[in-house]
């Protein structure tokens, strides 16, 4: 009797390892922990875009398009996750070797990503449904089984619809991606760049579950430093997406999915604020005119302090209908910033201690991709 207790006992354990491992494969630590998002940072979504259910599924709403990531980079490392699309057509993707920021004018993040279409999506000879790999935003790969470009295209198509589960298996090892599509091998991408980075998961108007989302590291490599994704500024999202909570609008700004934008054609000019003051601080926000815009001013102290005026066609500004990203620094009654990664040689000085940062516009005016980081404050 009691050597049938130890064995059943025995039979048990050896389940439940198997079970948490992957039949018996050992070295895998789950990345969430059924409850929150511990571990990860909101890059670009709102609050209300990813939550766990009574079930400790992962849930995306798909609103708005945007990535979380994890706290931590990984280089080297097999990645094992399971998704179901709710509704058909949903469109997702898994990052690997990301930035921490979104890229100038998108809501998405350079990396290699691995698509998770819905089945129903549709295949053309640009894109799969599911199983593709490619680089985004300025990263590079070489594929495997091109079609002229960077993209690589499965050898199978062997994703089930929805609402069924689905399996990846994604190994990275020293710049190369390998995928497998529930048990079966079907793409490579080779030589990427970044080869070391952030992972993310991408909200992009699928309703979408995931689960059993665990890593396995691998030994790490000698890499070269132009090959690691930029690595964590500290950067907060200031807009999700969804609303203008945080922001004290005054008259036609609007929440359009990943873009904030401003609608008038009229003379009185609209402000923007942030509910927040601010000291001491990193920034960065894009923005992009039309033709129907006349500029847009930004107050880095509040609408009550000095402001720096970006003029529609201005010299230093990208052409009409295309992004530019403004970044800089606020600190000790100075202000300053580069235009579309070129510094601006005159500072603004001589600004309040503190204060909310604002916008102001008179035209039509798209944002986007707006954060702030706190810096330490010198005695």
């Amino acid at each position: 009797m009691r050597a049938s207790c130890c064995l059943l006992t025995f039979a048990l354990l050896f389940f439940t390892v198997s079970a948490r491992t992957g039949n018996g494969e050992e070295g895998f630590v789950p990345l969430f922990n059924g409850k929150d998002l511990s571990g990860w940072v909101n890059v670009s979504c709102a609050p209300s875009t990813w939550s766990f259910n009574e079930e400790g599924l992962l849930v995306c709403t798909g609103i708005p398009t945007g990535e979380i990531r994890t706290e931590r980079m990984y280089q080297n490392f097999i990645l094992e996750l399971e998704w179901r699309h709710l509704v058909p057509k949903g469109n997702a993707g898994v990052f690997v070797w990301a930035d921490d920021i979104n890229a100038r004018g998108t809501p998405f993040i350079r990396g290699i990503e691995i698509q998770v279409l819905e089945n129903a999506y549709g295949n053309t000879k640009n894109y799969s449904t599911h199983g593709d790999i490619f680089p985004i935003q300025g990263a590079t790969m070489k594929p495997t089984n091109g079609r002229g470009g960077m993209r690589s295209f499965p050898t199978g198509l062997l994703s089930k619809p929805s609402p069924e589960w689905n399996h990846y298996r994604i190994e990275c090892q020293d710049g190369t991606v390998k995928l497998w599509v529930n048990g079966t091998k079907v793409n490579e991408g080779r030589e990427s760049v970044p080869r070391k980075g952030y992972l993310c998961l991408e909200s992009e108007g699928g309703v979408v579950h995931y689960r059993n989302v665990r890593i396995k590291e691998l030994p790490e490599s000698p890499v070269d430093p132009a090959h690691v994704a930029i690595a964590d500024r500290g950067f907060q999202n200031l807009y999700t997406g969804v609303d203008l909570s945080g922001w004290k609008p005054s008259g036609g700004w609007i929440a359009r999915d990943w873009i904030l934008a401003h609608e008038g054609s009229g003379p009185e000019t609209s402000f923007l604020e942030t509910g927040a003051s601010y000291e001491a601080i990193g920034f960065v926000f894009d923005f992009s005119f039309s033709e129907e815009s006349t500029g847009v001013s930004f107050f880095p102290r509040g609408p009550k302090g000095p402001s720096i005026i970006f003029e529609r066609g201005s010299d230093k500004l990208e052409k009409t209908g295309q992004w530019n990203r403004i970044e800089g620094e606020i600190r000790d009654g100075k202000l300053s910033y580069s235009i579309n990664g070129k510094a601006v040689e005159e500072p603004l000085i001589d600004l309040a201690e503190q204060g909310p940062l604002a916008f102001s516009t008179s035209g039509n005016l798209e944002m986007s991709n707006l954060y702030v980081r706190t810096l330490p404050v010198e005695n």
